[in-house]
């Protein structure tokens, strides 16, 4: 599927929690992966709990984003946002640890440097529109881009290439990453110090365990995703890489048990909430997606 990288950043990138009374944080899950602003809903262990990623595509959506777009009531216990700051490993960053290809394989599969286009600008509505199709099935037809963007497909042929060139769109492949051995997958709210903040970010982007790293705002101020490949991998990559870095004075470790939706894809859970798109997923963990060589 298409998306933008983590460098599109509008008006604003947040990752939500939200905390529900107990047997509501499926349907609560559901709710919020059939948003069209929504990426990454995660249930938590222990049941209560959901994460999940929001960008506000204008400054009307960011000053409404908190205010009342969201599920509230009996259900929801609480919501706290993290403003996503900078990000120090994301996509379009090849993913490591997995090593089922040579290195040479590897090399000959790398994809093009990726343009450092800084922060990008918000989307126009007809590229917006472009970008909507292709985060459900990034291998949707001109025929079809041509239809829900209403220009001939000579425009759409250039605007991707326009796109593509100026590294607002890339590509994923999502599939489910229990099949290449990492069963583990947790998110680290980390606390440093302020002046320590580049540095150790820094250093948890060169992890191979890491898939994604950021500064935030909030109680803690980096969020960091990580996949091992059990659960006594994750207590080691704790204990001895991140129990290395002096900076760290807090870590607050949350399981990832179920990826409700992902970038872009709909996972049927039993929530009624649509299929695997462009992946088999037969028990219902997914990982991280990757970026995919183009």
């Amino acid at each position: 599927m298409g998306v933008p990288p983590v460098s599109y950043v509008a008006e604003g990138r947040w990752i939500l929690r939200l905390r529900c009374v107990p047997g509501a944080a499926r349907s609560v899950a559901a709710a919020l992966a059939r948003r069209p602003d929504t990426t990454w809903v995660q249930l938590v262990s222990g049941g209560t709990e959901i994460l999940c990623v929001v960008r506000a595509r204008s400054e009307v959506d960011s000053e409404q984003l908190l205010l009342d777009r969201f599920p509230r009531g009996a259900r929801v216990v609480s919501i706290a946002a993290h403003a996503v700051l900078h990000t120090y490993y994301g996509s379009p960053h090849v993913i490591r640890g997995l090593d089922a290809l040579s290195p040479d394989e590897v090399e000959r599969l790398r994809p093009a440097p990726a343009p450092d286009t800084g922060e990008i600008d918000s989307l126009d509505p007809g590229d917006q529109r472009l970008m909507d199709v292709l985060a459900r099935d990034g291998r949707t037809g001109l025929a079809e881009l041509a239809a829900a963007t209403r220009w001939s497909q000579s425009t759409v042929a250039r605007r991707l290439e326009h796109l593509r060139a100026t590294g607002v769109l890339h590509y994923y492949a999502e599939f489910d990453i229990a099949y290449v051995g990492l069963r583990s997958v947790a998110r680290l709210w980390i606390t440093v110090p302020p002046a320590e903040l580049v540095a150790t970010g820094q250093a948890l982007a060169e992890h191979r365990e890491v898939v994604f790293a950021a500064a935030t705002t909030g109680p803690t101020n980096l969020a960091v995703q990580v996949a091992c490949r059990s659960s006594r991998d994750l207590y080691r990559y704790l204990t001895e890489r991140v129990a290395a870095l002096p900076a760290i004075t807090h870590v607050e470790t949350a399981p990832i048990v179920q990826n409700v939706k992902r970038v872009g894809t709909h996972l049927d859970i039993g929530l009624g909430i649509g299929t695997v798109v462009g992946a088999d997923n037969d028990h219902g963990r997914s990982g991280p997606s990757f970026g995919k060589p183009r």
